[in-house]
C-alpha cells in the first residue's frame, strides 16, 4: 500500500525528512509518532505528492507520488490535521463537492456516516464546533471506502464518545481489508490500533517494528532519546 525508498525532502538548510524508508502492507495500521516539527506532516504531504520529494521515492497503491498524484488523491482516504473548509458552505455540500471530485456516488455511505457520527449536513461550517468540522473531515475521507486511509492527527478535537465511533468505523474497513497510515502523538492509540510502528525525530527514523514488540506506550522516550534501538 505505501511503500518508500530513502524519502528525502529539504527545504533548504531548514530540516524536513531523511532518507526515509518505510513498507505498509494491505490490511494494517501503521503508526507514525513524533513530536510537533519531527517530519510527520511533511512525509504525508510527500507521499500525496502534495509536495515533490529532493530525493528517494514513494509509491502509494502502486502509484509513483509524484508522476500519479492526482490518481493518489482521487483513491486515498486522507484526513489533514485541521479541519479547514469553506465556512459558507454547508457540511452537506462540502461531503458531496469531496465525492464529486472522486466522480463517486457516495450519497449511500456518506449518509451511513453522517448517522453514525451525529453530524447535521444542513449546518454551515462557520456554525459548527472544532469537534464537527472533524465529523466532516471524517465522512470526506471515509465515504468512498479507500483501499488506504492517510490520517493524520485524526482524534484531535474529538470528544471520547466520537472517537469510539470513528475507531469502530475504521477496525470495521480494516476488516474489510484496507490499511491505515495513522500520524499521531497520542500513544495510547498507536499502541491499542496500530499493529506496526515506527517514530520519528528530526526528519530520522529512530524506531520500527512491531507494536507488541515496542511497547511505545511505556518506552516510547527511551526509542526518542536513543537509549534503546531497533
Amino acid at each position: 500500500m505505501i511503500k518508500t525508498t530513502n524519502l528525502t525532502k529539504s527545504y533548504g538548510r531548514a530540516r524536513g525528512i531523511t532518507d526515509l524508508t518505510l513498507h505498509v502492507p494491505a490490511g494494517s495500521c501503521f503508526g507514525f509518532i513524533g513530536p510537533n516539527g519531527a517530519g510527520k506532516s511533511t512525509t504525508i504531504r510527500t507521499l500525496l505528492g502534495l509536495i515533490a520529494p529532493t530525493a528517494g521515492r514513494a509509491e502509494v497503491l502502486g502509484l509513483d507520488c509524484v508522476r500519479d498524484r492526482t490518481a493518489i488523491l482521487a483513491q486515498v482516504g486522507y484526513m489533514p490535521s485541521e479541519a479547514m473548509f469553506y465556512p459558507e458552505m454547508r457540511s452537506g455540500e462540502v461531503i458531496r463537492l469531496s465525492a464529486d471530485l472522486r466522480k463517486k456516488d457516495c450519497r449511500r455511505e456518506a449518509a451511513g456516516l453522517l448517522e453514525a457520527l451525529d453530524l447535521d449536513p444542513r449546518k454551515k461550517i462557520r456554525e459548527l464546533s472544532l469537534g464537527n468540522r472533524k465529523k466532516v473531515s471524517i465522512v470526506c475521507a471515509m465515504q468512498h471506502r479507500p483501499a488506504l486511509y492517510v490520517l493524520d492527527e485524526p482524534t484531535s478535537g474529538l470528544d471520547p464518545l466520537v472517537q469510539r465511533a470513528f475507531w469502530s468505523l475504521l477496525e470495521e474497513r480494516r476488516r474489510e481489508g484496507a490499511a491505515v497510515f495513522l500520524s499521531s502523538h497520542v500513544l495510547y492509540e498507536v499502541q491499542r490500533y496500530c499493529d506496526r510502528a515506527a517514530i520519528i525525530r528530526e526528519g530520522r527514523l529512530v524506531a520500527e517494528g512491531a507494536t507488541a514488540e515496542l511497547d511505545i506506550e511505556n518506552k516510547f522516550f527511551d526509542y526518542y532519546e536513543g537509549r534503546i534501538t531497533t
